[in-house]
């Protein structure tokens, strides 16, 4: 059956990449990108289909029963397929799609590395976590490393030779970070010695690389209190000399593998260092820096996860479009009274449609928006103009925490609604979609909760320049909205005026709150913030598609997927955008009840 084999729209994928964004047309003026022509983008979307079809699919489900062991050394096995799975990425230099030629990469725009992300983690989201963090890792170990091996080490990486993480949780601190109490201390030529445990170690331990290098959050004797005490250290499973020859093994084992409620295929474990013989690592970057260095991997992590968000959405939307086709249930509304009548699939039923469409809007314009925010990355990066790139990067900044957290719960919801689409056979394990969700709800929590998240944006990026960044994104959507309302989108692009407004107004009220130093009652709103701000950014990914759209049925004529556009942003106006409205309003009547002192006094 269709309905339970991966599959992903590259049709949408090919959209956005080069009639959206006009990807091959927009690079080639810069020399690195020189020779990334469509064709050698399509050709590069279309073996990572071909290897998520044809190799990480099949081994997701077995991987989720089966999941992973740790032996009594501290050393984990995958499930079966994994080591070939990995071996295969490393072959095909996948691991290294957008990472510079010095270090082996193939130097592609981040946006193709964010599309074949996509369909890696929507057909095995569990395997694709260990090359993930391993790309992640080697790229902070690459300017920032242990000078004479940073390079070398960070090569082995993205040849998918050696793997990394980043250890940043402890169970005591959690999402506290400056609580973390792993130590360090200098022991002469440069090594330092650590001692503590972290938790939650996405790739802890695993069989597919030959060393892995643990990225360690760890504080020194003198370290002052709080982030600003934490320094970074690069831990190896196996030490290594100069001359990257693995000797003895580290003190660094994995004591166990967490139980969760998903990605079972991904070893998450509990990682003692220093507790049998000396752990030994080399700082990276200087005293007190670790916080800023992992951020440069933070912030990528944080995107991947967002991505993971998106490719989640997408599997499940297809894999709903394929059901509904293929399952025949009832008849349809109009022959509801013969019984007689003949059966319909149930793509036929309005309810279907309703949930499928809700589906549809919501990965296309997550797409949009992902691809866009890593264009504007590589953008930015090739800029010869200095304003213009600052002006990217604070997009981009601004964005993060939005893309981070409403692509996250978004991805969920539609998951979600994919087991509703399927019905009774959506919450059995016969149909891939229930997996999804089990899978699906930790992208909320890691990498910075989404409530967090939200706290970052309202509390910090939300302030930058005095809410510049802010200002000039609401100046660009209004000259968006005020183009679309020319070319026949008036009605939409004034109900998203509308929004954006109301969301300026809440900005506004939250910002008077904080003045008033009436902080926990400014943040008691910071999700409500952030989930109208994620739903109105969506709503300007409909209009931009909408837009490209029309012109391209101008030139080209109809197809599904061009109506589909316009339908969209219909669609989308409609039906999702009064949420954000009805939710500006709601932040802005100050509602402080569970607040209230009374409340949550204890158990009971």
């Amino acid at each position: 059956m269709s309905s339970t084999k991966f599959t992903a729209d590259i049709e949408d994928i090919h959209f956005v990449l080069f009639d959206q964004l006009d990807l091959a047309g927009a690079l080639k003026e810069i020399p690195k990108y020189a020779d990334f022509d469509r064709d050698t983008c399509e050709t590069l979307v279309g073996g990572a289909y071909d290897l998520a079809r044809e190799v990480l699919a099949p081994i997701n489900g077995p991987g989720d029963r089966i999941g992973c062991s740790v032996d009594g050394d501290g050393n984990v096995t995958t499930p079966p397929g994994f080591k070939e799975a990995w071996n295969a990425m490393a072959e095909g230099g996948w691991m290294a799609v957008s990472a510079p030629p010095e270090v082996g990469g193939t130097g592609a725009p981040a946006a193709i590395a964010l599309a074949t992300t996509e369909l890696f983690s929507g057909a095995a989201m569990a395997f694709q976590m260990y090359p993930g963090l391993t790309g992640a890792a080697a790229r902070v170990i690459h300017p920032f490393g242990p000078p004479g091996r940073n390079k070398e080490v960070a090569a082995k990486m993205f040849a998918g030779e050696w793997a990394g993480t980043m250890c940043l949780t402890e169970a005591d601190a959690g999402s506290s970070v400056g609580d973390n109490r792993c130590r360090a201390w200098p022991v002469g030529d440069g090594v330092f010695e650590l001692e503590g445990e972290k938790i939650f170690i996405s790739s802890g331990d695993h069989d597919l690389a030959t060393n892995i290098c643990h990225l360690v959050l760890a504080k020194l004797p003198d370290a002052e209190a709080g982030t600003k005490g934490l320094s970074l250290f690069l831990v190896p499973k196996f030490w290594f000399d100069l001359d990257l020859e693995l000797k003895e093994r580290n003190g660094a084992y994995v004591v166990s593998i967490e139980e969760k409620m998903g990605i079972h295929g991904s070893a998450t474990c509990v990682l003692a260092l220093g507790k049998r013989g000396p752990c030994r690592g080399w700082m990276i970057g200087n005293p007190g820096e670790g916080m800023e260095l992992m951020f440069h991997m933070m912030n990528e992590a944080r995107i991947g996860v967002a991505l993971q968000g998106l490719s989640t959405a997408a599997a499940a939307y297809q894999y709903s479009r394929s059901y509904a086709h293929e399952r025949v249930q009832g008849t349809s509304i109009k022959d509801f009274k013969d019984a007689n009548a003949p059966r319909v699939p149930i793509v036929s039923h309005p309810d279907v449609r309703r949930m499928l469409m809700f589906q549809k809007v919501h990965v296309e314009t997550m797409r949009s928006l992902i691809y866009r925010m890593g264009h504007r990355l590589d953008m930015a990066e090739s800029s010869g103009d200095r304003a213009a790139g600052e002006k990217l990067r604070g997009q981009i900044d601004l964005m993060v925490p939005v893309l981070k957290a409403y692509c996250t719960d978004v991805g969920f919801d539609v998951a979600v609604t994919a087991v509703q689409i399927f019905g009774g056979y959506g919450y059995i394990g016969e149909y891939p979609v229930e997996q999804l969700v089990r899978d699906g709800k930790i992208m909320s929590i890691y990498e910075g909760t989404n409530g967090i998240q939200a706290m970052d944006l309202l509390g910090r990026k939300m302030r930058i320049g005095s809410g510049a960044l802010f200002m000039e994104w609401m100046q660009d959507v209004q000259k968006l909205l005020a183009k679309a309302s020319k070319e026949g989108f008036d009605s939409e692009a004034d109900a998203i005026g509308k929004a954006v407004n109301a969301l300026a107004a809440s900005a506004m009220h939250l910002g008077g709150l904080g003045m008033q130093r009436r902080l926990d009652a400014a943040m008691v709103q910071a999700v409500p913030f952030l989930r109208t701000f994620g739903t109105i950014a969506l709503a300007v990914e409909a209009v931009v598609q909408a837009r490209v759209a029309q012109r391209l049925i101008a030139e080209r004529g109809e197809t599904e997927l061009l109506v589909g556009k316009l339908l969209n942003l219909r669609f989308y106006v409609r039906n999702i955008l009064p949420s954000a409205v009805a939710t500006a309003k709601a932040i802005q009547t100050a509602d402080e009840t569970c607040l209230d002192p009374r409340l949550f006094q204890g158990a009971s």
